[in-house]
């Protein structure tokens, strides 16, 4: 079998974090959905930045929204909406195979300039969430101090939330809170909560880019690509147990779903580590992976799947012991990722909107 269909075996959601339209236009992407069991699909600003800004494709709504006098951001979020809604009809079918799971969402993210700003980070997932209208939508909120308060509303008001930038064990307990709060508000306020879904993405090669260079200095070298692998050992414990507690389990008695943990950043940025590595780690029952497209393709090629996840739990708790002997501070490093990971996305979407601006100026009239 595929060794990526051959995951989804083994309990877990393979997710795709890429979007544009010649995935769509060329059938590409439904090809992933058949061949390769890809069940779900991410975005952010930089995915879609070089999507818009390396070719042609675009080209024609921007001159068309353009004329209509649209800033650069409603014109960016209007044809994001549109490649939302069309690769949603695409994985509709996998969004309908309930026995198989919940899976085939597509994931939209808020501004990145509303980061740090709770209230307009749930405004703008009200008006994202309106504008796409499809049910197998997520939109992405980050998992900021300000985030966490708009994830609970918006699970309140029955979004579907990927929550993003998620670093730190401490901030994923906040996150699993926000979200059970979440749907306790909405049932206290008379609504369902069955049909509601949502994902906290915990992002992986980003902290071993950080810590391992401190781990060579300071004497703990042959710790290097473990920290990572050990936090997300620790995170899934958590998980386990705090959707199987009796709180979740009068939720779930009215339809509640557990929030799954999505491996993020799951490319090996060190060359020096196999190409898989994230991957092959991290495979376990109801969790998802999202990978980039160079990701996949490698591990369709060479991939070799187990569940490993559950695995060596005591020394993921040993690797933590050891980076506080390094005096390595894991919140202080979580902080910094997420400072990092708030100014990555920013980048991209300023370029994305000057790219529109230099667009809408060449394909309209003076």
């Amino acid at each position: 079998m595929n060794p990526v269909k051959q995951i989804h075996e083994l309990g877990q959601s393979i997710w795709l974090d890429f979007i544009d339209r010649s995935i769509m236009n060329t059938g590409a992407l439904q090809t992933l959905i058949e061949e390769d069991g890809v069940r779900g699909i991410t975005s952010n600003p930089a995915i879609f930045e070089k999507a818009i800004t390396s070719g042609t494709d675009y080209d024609e709504d921007i001159r068309r929204l353009a004329g209509d006098g649209l800033s650069n951001e409603t014109i960016f979020y209007a044809v994001a909406v549109a490649d939302i809604q069309r690769a949603a009809d695409l994985f509709t079918p996998v969004f309908e195979d309930k026995a198989s799971g919940a899976d085939g969402f597509v994931s939209l993210e808020v501004s990145p300039r509303l980061a740090l700003d709770t209230e307009g980070t749930l405004q703008q997932a009200r008006a994202l969430w309106k504008a796409v209208n499809c049910p197998n939508v997520m939109i992405k909120i980050p998992a900021t101090r300000q985030g966490l308060p708009a994830i609970r509303q918006a699970i309140a008001e029955g979004i579907n939330i990927n929550v993003t930038l998620l670093f730190s064990l401490d901030r994923y307990a906040a996150v699993v809170e926000a979200y059970i709060g979440g749907l306790e508000d909405r049932l206290n306020a008379g609504h369902s909560i069955g049909q509601l879904a949502s994902v906290a993405s915990f992002f992986i090669s980003r902290i071993d880019t950080l810590v391992d260079p401190l781990l060579a200095e300071r004497g703990f070298g042959d710790l290097k690509g473990e920290t990572a692998i050990a936090l997300a050992r620790r995170a899934y414990a958590i998980y386990g147990r705090l959707f199987a507690s009796e709180r979740f389990a009068r939720l779930s008695t009215r339809g509640a779903t557990p929030q799954r943990l999505l491996w993020a950043s799951t490319g090996a940025k060190d060359p020096s580590f196999p190409d898989v590595k994230y991957v092959e780690a991290l495979i376990g029952s109801k969790t998802v992976n999202t990978l980039p497209m160079d990701t996949l393709t490698a591990y369709r090629d060479h991939g070799q799947p187990s569940v490993r996840l559950s695995s060596n739990y005591p020394e993921a708790i040993w690797v933590i012991e050891q980076l506080k002997e390094a005096k390595i501070d894991l919140n202080a490093i979580a902080k910094q990722l997420e400072d990092e990971g708030i100014d990555k996305f920013n980048q991209p979407y300023d370029k994305l909107m000057q790219a529109i601006d230099e667009q809408k100026k060449a394909l309209t009239p003076a």
